[in-house]
């Protein structure tokens, strides 16, 4: 995991985001035992090369589940290599096997790469984001 967030640290050009306040090892370890919380790390020889950090966020319309990914990244020298999309089919193969009803994603205006890649992998809905803070 710490790897991981590493990686996402390079991969977003935010190493201070990812590591200046990173948790302790008690906070990951009930993190990656919680059933709201999936990470999934791509690895080449003993190297994090990508990761993917989801929610599962249950509904109260229905009794069922959604999936956000909030974080997904590959190393810069290793994008084009189906890494990302091998980490989707595993949280899709994830999302089903929990009875999640969708995953859904966020991509930012300009960000081709992702935007090209969920495209291609789902439906594209146009909506409006906004941050409100606590």
């Amino acid at each position: 995991m710490r790897q991981m967030l590493a990686m996402f640290g390079e991969a977003f050009s935010e190493p201070a985001a990812y590591a200046k306040a990173a948790p302790d090892d008690t906070y990951l370890a009930r993190l990656l035992a919680s059933d709201t919380f999936i990470a999934i790390a791509a690895r080449q020889h003993e190297r994090t090369v990508g990761g993917l950090a989801a929610y599962v966020l249950p509904k109260f319309e229905q009794a069922r589940s959604e999936v956000y990914i909030y974080d997904l990244a590959v190393d810069e020298r290793c994008r084009r290599q189906g890494i990302a999309t091998a980490m989707i089919t595993e949280l899709r193969r994830i999302a089903a096997a929990r009875g999640a009803w969708v995953i859904f994603v966020q991509a930012d205006y300009g960000d081709d790469p992702a935007i090209a890649l969920y495209t291609r992998l789902g439906r594209r809905e146009d909506v409006m984001h906004f941050d409100i803070d606590p």
